[in-house]
């Protein structure tokens, strides 16, 4: 499928406010206070795409939740179904989530997935990678090198992101598996934790509960549902971005052994309406360096590099979800000092860098999309 320009749009931040409209097309004229910038489909028709990394050749590799992965080509060109995939749960939010190559992938060939695991009664957030093959029609050998513990029954909060730290350990971010909440305090296992493994799944000796029952993973704990991480590209440090319930969805910097205190503490309230302690109830516990409320419902984040972008090098971009839009925070160092608003029109999963410098994006759902951003010139 070759790619096909929707219009030459116009971003422009927009106030604080969730769009309610679960609109599948991008919009096709948007307004900017920093200049005109070009939408383009590069492809669509996908199936729930979730996760999506850049391959050396400059193709994609792009996971839809139902459990295919396909390469899409710089042209847009979408490939049959990459064969040795593992088998996942496909019931609401869970699936083939998130994707990413090994950074030795150009020696190596390995591609890291995560996915909901059928175990017993129950399912589970696994990780897993395999070796993608000369003509990336096929994954091989195959071999889960993390498991979720325990497998709880439910179809939502799995996270899961994957992000390679600058020493090459793997963090992998996972849910409270939502029925589970009061789980995400119980360092004696996974529900509502940042794990960080390496890269053949062994653990860190260095990990902050190494030697503790059901513990030694644990990189943080009280997370609600993280579905973005990434490494800053100055510091080295993870960034997450997790989702709250009835507001409080945060940005934090998680440390080795903190606290991020759900759901003890939340700038939200459950869904039923019932209040939760606000963080500052609670000093002890690590605090967000950014929230909102309402929602956006953050998913995929990826800083800012590249330079067809230069007055948001530096910055976080997140994937909104309720809100339909990109959403930038202008950092200072580790403070967002301001935030701007795309509004998309669209659902968006995942954003992403390419080798050509600009931004790319999912839109969520069936008929999902790959969409191209880049700076509109003259």
């Amino acid at each position: 499928m070759s790619s096909k320009i929707i219009q030459s749009l116009s971003i422009f931040a927009v106030p604080l406010l969730v769009s309610c409209a679960w609109a599948q097309d991008v919009r096709s004229s948007l307004e900017s206070e920093s200049g005109s910038l070009r939408v383009e489909t590069v492809a669509d028709g996908l199936s729930s795409p979730w996760g999506a990394v850049f391959l050396p050749d400059g193709s994609m590799l792009v996971t839809e939740r139902s459990g295919t992965l396909r390469r899409i080509s710089a042209e847009g060109e979408i490939s049959s179904p990459i064969q040795g995939t593992p088998e996942v749960v496909a019931r609401g939010q869970g699936g083939l989530l998130d994707v990413a190559l090994d950074p030795q992938f150009d020696q190596n060939r390995l591609v890291y997935f995560t996915f909901s695991e059928a175990r017993g009664e129950g399912a589970g957030t696994s990780a897993g990678r395999g070796r993608l093959n000369e003509d990336a029609t096929a994954i091989e050998n195959f071999e889960v090198i993390f498991r979720q513990e325990p497998a709880v029954s439910g179809g939502n909060h799995f996270g899961s992101r994957l992000a390679f730290s600058p020493d090459g350990h793997l963090f992998v971010t996972m849910g409270d598996r939502f029925d589970h909440m009061q789980e995400a305090q119980n360092i004696s296992n996974h529900l509502g934790k940042l794990v960080r493994i390496s890269p053949d799944g062994s653990i860190p000796q260095d990990n902050p509960f190494v030697g503790r029952d059901g513990a030694d993973e644990i990189w943080s704990y009280g997370h609600r549902n993280v579905q973005g991480a990434a490494i800053h590209p100055d510091t080295g440090e993870l960034w997450i971005a997790e989702l709250g319930p009835r507001g409080g969805d945060e940005v934090n910097i998680p440390k080795s052994g903190e606290n991020y205190g759900w759901p003890l503490v939340s700038p939200g309230r459950h869904y039923s309406g019932e209040p939760i302690p606000d963080p500052s109830t609670r000093p002890e516990l690590a605090g967000a360096i950014y929230s909102w409320n309402p929602v956006i419902s953050p998913s995929g984040i990826a800083f800012v590099t590249s330079d067809a972008f230069p007055d948001w090098r530096g910055d976080l971009l997140l994937a909104g979800l309720s809100s339909q839009a990109i959403v930038r925070l202008d950092l200072e160092g580790q403070r967002a000092v301001g935030e701007e608003r795309f509004d998309m029109g669209a659902r968006i999963r995942d954003v992403l860098f390419g080798p050509d410098g600009q931004l790319y994006a999912l839109t969520d759902g069936e008929g999902g999309a790959v969409i191209r951003i880049s700076r509109q010139e003259g």
